[in-house]
């Protein structure tokens, strides 16, 4: 490990060896750090089945996605390992009886992902339904466990690889997607899946849930594949299986989520937008099945509804909230909007619920500020860590980490997430990393918050303190609040952050001198913005995925239609000149800032063209600027070998400019080929 460790510090222009001491987080850490995916509650709530996402170890294995195994755990965290490895398993759903584990997977010998189940009490997995020439994306078991409802594409023709092998490949764009399928199967037979017609819509299906008495089916539709269609014309029905006819479609506006009978079949809970212009789906409404009528079940809710689960043997609802930093389980009942809460705030962060057929039980994922996402159950108002991920992070100091709040000068209530340095000396004044999220449509919460791309405990180690902000138009605090940066990007939203320094340094805790800026997204955006047009309050910037032109990012990414309706509320052809004073590419002359610019080569959602504008604008006119591309990749990194680059790349640029004081910019490469033979050393 030493070796690893001396080359990694070669590579990063170290040489203080108490950026690796054995007791601190490191960017070497970040790559094997285990997170729990999605929870499953056996019927009894006496067990849950869990999937936990394992990396892919660097310089050894071949580059790819992390590894997603399935174990089971008791109530006392008795983990049990069912199908792990090199295996990518998702969709968990127990039996009805409780003897199968149900699963979507791609093993060696298949072509296409396919539904399996695995007996509980051992055995290996069973193939239960593989489609010809196509993969499952989705499945619903029917509460009885007669049918399954299935969401596929359909097979594409023979023809298609003959004519392309030939040469006719040409692509119209937007046009001719592949459509998503309903189709039911007969369990007990196994028959061929028969595709649900008679929806009375030629759309694409997105999801499916079955009624308590499995003769009902809730479908969500969208006009096409197109991620902007799945964003804001969505639309829920109710499917009767006999007539196969749509007997209820909902009327709502804007983004909708999740979607689930109630267990007496009367009520249909969904999760979606105020309206058009809302920019998350973080309303909760209650719908009557058979009217279709639809109402906002907590108005002027002052936080954002993330997930929710009805009971089995009552009409109440579980539902996680997030509000401000913190998050919370409660449960409600229809005919009331008074909750009551069973996980209260400032425990964990939660999410991904899961109940027993007895309503005793409830599992869940969560995470918090000493740990990544682990699964948990919930009996009564009692919270049981079931999982343990990373033993190895007991041996780990962590900073302090608190919520910081405060109002800005017109009153807007601020907060974000706030990392001390670790072994903070008050009075001793930090150099700060400002770490931007996304979205907006987003916010930090007070837990976990390290990763690749965003340094938290890691940059703690070094000597920095670290914030997450949560600048206006962030969730959290209610559809208003998220709505204030509307038809004002980079205005007052981004103001915020100038406003965060200054709260950080008149506090006393943060050299005003030594601020750099990231973030990814939005968050790059914002990056980019600091760089730029607030150059004077930052002195290095790592901008990932971002925003540079607005112009041209309308005309550019797949959700231009979601951008109008949520962000901007205006077109760029209704005030061109606007549009261009917030784009960074327009300040780039006057900007001092060293900028760091990193971005997926096959990004949809913010194309590369992006960062190679504000690239070449700022090089041209000899500013400190250094782009990195990284094939393969899209709207943020996804494979081990990208995300550690990254994470070597940013913290490389933080230290360079904010604790070694450079002015020139660090070297460009990485010496990779050192680190991999010191990794073989190590293996031998």
């Amino acid at each position: 490990m030493k070796l690893i460790k001396s080359a990694l510090a070669v590579a990063l222009g170290l040489s203080t060896s108490a950026a690796f001491a054995n007791d601190t987080l490191t960017l070497e850490d970040l790559t094997k750090i285990q997170s729990v995916g999605q929870t499953a509650i056996s019927p009894d709530g006496d067990a849950v089945a869990f999937t936990r996402s394992v990396p892919r170890e660097i310089y050894v294995e071949k580059d790819g996605f992390n590894y997603s195994e399935l174990y089971l755990t008791d109530a006392k965290g008795n983990e049990r390992p069912f199908i792990t490895g090199k295996v990518n398993i998702s969709s968990l759903e127990y039996s009805a009886d409780g003897k199968f584990v149900y699963f979507l997977a791609k093993f060696k010998e298949d072509k296409f992902k396919t539904l399996y189940r695995i007996p509980v009490n051992g055995g290996q997995w069973q193939k239960v339904i593989a489609l010809k020439g196509t993969s499952i994306s989705s499945y619903d078991l029917s509460p009885d466990n007669k049918h399954v409802a299935i969401i596929a594409k359909p097979a594409k023709p023979k023809t298609d690889k003959e004519l392309a092998k030939l040469g006719f490949k040409a692509e119209t764009y937007e046009l001719g997607l592949t459509t998503a399928e309903l189709m039911v199967v007969d369990l007990a037979v196994n028959e061929k899946p028969i595709a649900l017609e008679g929806l009375g819509i030629d759309q694409y299906v997105s999801d499916v849930n079955w009624s308590s008495d499995a003769k009902k089916l809730l479908v969500k539709t969208q006009p096409s594949a197109l991620i902007d269609d799945k964003y804001m014309k969505s639309t829920w029905h109710i499917f009767d299986l006999s007539s196969k006819k749509v007997v209820t479609s909902f009327a709502t506006e804007g983004k909708l989520g999740a979607a689930e009978f109630s267990p007496n079949g009367k009520y249909v809970a969904i999760l979606g937008a105020q309206d058009k212009h809302d920019p998350a789906t973080g309303r909760l409404y209650l719908a009557d099945a058979e009217s279709g009528k639809i109402e906002n079940w907590l108005p002027n809710f002052e936080g954002h509804i993330s997930d929710f689960e009805w009971a089995n043997k009552s009409n109440t609802l579980h539902f996680v909230a997030q509000i401000d930093t913190e998050s919370f389980i409660a449960t409600i009942k229809p005919g009331s909007n008074k909750y009551k809460t069973k996980l209260k705030r400032g425990k964990l962060i939660a999410g991904r619920l899961s109940i027993s057929d007895s309503d005793k039980t409830v599992a869940f994922a969560g995470h918090s500020r000493k740990h990544p996402t682990e699964a948990f159950m919930l009996r009564g108002k009692k919270d049981i860590r079931v999982s343990d991920s990373n033993a190895w992070l007991n041996d780990k100091r962590l900073a302090k980490q608190e919520t910081i709040s405060f109002k800005a000068e017109d009153g807007t209530r601020l907060d974000g997430v706030f990392v001390y340095p670790l072994d903070y000396q008050e009075g001793t004044r930090y150099p700060l990393i400002m770490s931007v999220h996304g979205g907006p449509e987003s916010h930090d919460k007070d837990g976990w918050v390290t990763n690749y791309s965003r340094p938290g405990q890691v940059a703690a180690a070094r000597g920095y303190a670290v914030l997450y902000p949560n600048y206006r138009g962030s969730t959290g605090k209610g559809v208003d609040y998220s709505k204030l940066g509307q038809n004002d990007y980079a205005g007052e939203e981004f103001n915020d952050l100038v406003r965060f320094k200054q709260h950080l340094v008149d506090k006393g805790l943060v050299d005003t001198k030594r601020v750099g800026i990231t973030g990814g997204s939005y968050g790059g955006y914002a990056s980019a913005w600091a760089a730029t047009k607030l150059t004077e309050h930052f002195a290095t910037s790592v901008m990932f995925v971002g925003v540079t032109n607005q112009l041209s990012k309308f005309g550019t990414t797949d959700i231009s239609n979601e951008m109008h309706l949520v962000h901007a509320r205006s077109y760029p052809w209704d005030k061109w000149q606007w549009y261009l004073e917030r784009s960074p590419i327009y300040w780039a002359g006057q900007s001092k800032t060293p900028l760091l610019i990193m971005h997926g080569k096959d990004d949809p959602r913010v194309h590369p063209a992006q960062s190679m504008e504000l690239y070449r604008y700022m090089k041209v006119q000899g500013k400190d600027v250094r782009l990195i591309y990284y094939p393969g990749e899209g709207h943020g990194n996804k494979r081990m070998a990208a995300k550690y680059d990254y994470s070597l790349r940013l913290m490389r640029w933080m230290d360079n400019y904010l604790l070694n004081g450079k002015t020139e910019m660090p070297e460009y490469k990485i010496d990779h080929a050192a680190n991999l033979k010191a990794k073989k050393e190590e293996n031998k």
